[in-house]
């Protein structure tokens, strides 16, 4: 987890009305809807709860229709997220890239990742000539996202593994 004296990056994101870039994470509750609304793997409260702990640093999206009254009491929304996973040195992993269906096609995916590469920029140490390693996994929709901004395939040098579904019932 980041010390609180970290810098923050330098970006300011032109969004569109209504629509606000926060650091931090969304609520248990907002987290979990992103995820299942986004398509990625629903993930329960108890899973949840301990994201913004266990995360190095995270931004979200959140949306307030700009045409509500002022007196209007509602809270925004989180729309948008990402987060980076790490030891703080060496290792940076991009999880949890997830927008809503209904503000997808804004931009919300480049602004995150951005606001994520440049946090790791900023902060992260440098050394031994070695910049920090920065991973993650793409699905087909959002692999032209990291192309463009200079994600490419490991293999085949490396490649990502998981464990399959099912192994918490295997005997180890």
């Amino acid at each position: 987890m980041p010390s609180q004296h970290q810098k923050k990056p330098t970006t300011t994101p032109s969004l569109p009305a209504g629509y606000t870039l926060q650091a931090g994470y969304p609520n248990v509750l907002e987290y979990c809807h992103l995820r299942r609304a986004s398509g990625l793997t629903p993930m329960s409260e108890a899973q949840a709860a301990p994201v913004a702990a266990g995360s190095w640093y995270g931004c979200f999206i959140s949306w307030k229709d700009p045409s509500s009254s002022a007196r209007d009491e509602s809270q925004p929304t989180a729309v948008a997220m990402g987060r980076i996973i790490g030891d703080g040195g060496w290792y940076f992993h991009i999880a949890d890239m997830a927008t809503l269906p209904d503000h997808q096609r804004k931009g919300f995916g480049q602004v995150i990742l951005r606001e994520l590469l440049a946090y790791i920029k900023a902060n992260a140490p440098v050394g031994a000539g070695n910049e920090p390693y920065v991973n993650l996994l793409a699905d087909g929709p959002g692999r032209k996202l990291y192309e463009r901004h200079g994600f490419v395939g490991t293999a085949p040098k490396t490649e990502g593994m998981w464990l399959k579904p099912g192994w918490w019932a295997d005997e180890l």
